[in-house]
């Protein structure tokens, strides 16, 4: 079945506009009209169809992670209840709302029906599906344990999603009370400090040096206000740009690395990344070499991911996974500890489990912390700048008062 896309009249001759779902084209029209709607224009609506509006702006992906874990768990409950893979498409794409999503699910039960394993359909929508989810769908499939391991995917997709969102609050109030700080100095600078100006002008007295600090910002803010949007614009794109290149990439996560506080929480929230995916993989039946060739993707600092990959070739030479993350030292020695307990043990996943939890919960302390942190050092860098300005009006004029005395 597909997904088309109509306009038409309903009985009344008003127009209607809306989605039905046929198996071609010729099917649609029937049952449009069965719903009583006469035709002006229908369309079959596919994922590459969808990816521009009328206007050429690109939305190639705009499946939330959200939708994404509803979905994979509305498709493992439909198969634990042993519907078949294709009926429970059928049943996912009448249940979604989101319209990438269910042209995208449309198009995979399609090519499920005419004999492509469910992997090999959803790896052709990468923006969506991404090497996780793909790979585990795969181990499931090989293994017979399909609805098991959609289980899982749906339990990790919600854990990122919640880690995705406390990151979020956490950094919004104090994005909003940076922004609303700047937003009030750059008043001070280019509506009052000007006023002042011109007092201190008839004055004709020599003024002290942060007065004339003060006056220069105001005045280059008013002068050259395009100059400064410009120049923040350039040097966003500019430092976007580095990044993206090999070298900018590996100087900025090392330097994200040694921050106080950030780089603490980034590690953390990496090797809790690293743990829980490794463990998810292989206890859905991954090879361990594939698994961590898997994890090293999800890995976001470079130098960490290095280090997975060095984690791998060692595994590959029959030698021991935690070698090479000791000797990065970038992984904290109680996770190195654990890790090689476990595959002393043979209970490599449960330690890796354990490890996830742990510092999942080291991660929402952090997190939650944060603000508390970031709070007062923003108040005290703003308290400093705005007696700054005061400090470089108020001499001035005193000074001025005392002369008239």
């Amino acid at each position: 079945m597909a997904i088309f896309n109509y306009k038409g009249l309903d009985k009344s001759g008003k127009e209607v506009k809306g989605t039905l779902s046929a198996d071609n084209l010729t099917a649609s029209k029937t049952r449009a009209k069965a719903m009583g709607i006469m035709l002006i224009e229908i369309n079959e609506q596919t994922s590459s169809s969808m990816k521009k509006n009328a206007a050429g702006i690109n939305f190639g992906n705009s499946v939330s992670i959200a939708d994404l874990s509803l979905m994979t768990r509305q498709l493992a409950t439909l198969l634990k209840a042993k519907i078949q893979v294709v009926e429970a498409f059928t049943a996912l794409v009448d249940q979604t709302d989101n319209p990438r999503l269910k042209i995208t699910l449309s198009e995979i039960r399609q090519k499920v029906n005419e004999g492509s394993s469910l992997a090999k359909a959803l790896s052709d929508y990468p923006k969506i599906f991404d090497n996780v989810y793909v790979n585990m769908v795969d181990a499931g499939e090989t293994s017979g344990t399909l609805e098991v391991v959609l289980l899982k995917l749906a339990d990790f997709t919600e854990s990122q999603l919640q880690l995705k969102n406390k990151i979020k609050g956490a950094m919004t109030y104090p994005v909003v009370m940076m922004a609303a700080g700047s937003l009030m100095i750059g008043i001070i600078f280019v509506v009052v400090i000007p006023k002042i100006t011109k007092i201190f002008v008839s004055m004709k007295k020599e003024l002290p040096i942060q007065t004339k600090i003060c006056i220069w910002i105001s005045n280059f803010l008013l002068n050259y206000w395009w100059a400064v949007i410009i120049g923040s614009v350039a040097s966003v794109i500019f430092t976007k740009r580095y990044i993206k290149t090999e070298n900018g990439r590996s100087q900025f996560d090392s330097l994200v690395l040694r921050l106080p506080i950030v780089g603490e929480i980034i590690t953390m929230i990496n090797v809790s990344r690293f743990c829980s995916t490794l463990a998810t993989l292989l206890l859905s039946g991954v090879p361990i070499l594939a698994s961590m060739k898997i994890v090293a993707n999800l890995v976001s600092n470079v130098h960490m991911k290095k280090a997975v990959d060095e984690a791998r070739i060692s595994i590959s030479e029959g030698s021991s996974i935690t070698g090479p993350l000791i000797k990065s030292q970038l992984f904290p020695s109680m996770v190195t500890h654990m890790i090689k307990l476990g595959e002393k043990s043979g209970e490599l996943e449960p330690m890796l489990k354990i490890v996830s939890e742990n510092y999942e919960n080291q991660v929402n302390t952090k997190l939650s912390g944060l603000t508390s942190v970031l709070e007062p050092i923003m108040m005290i860098i703003m308290g400093m700048v705005v007696a700054f300005i005061v400090f470089s009006v108020v001499v001035p004029l005193i000074d001025a008062n005392s002369l008239h005395k």
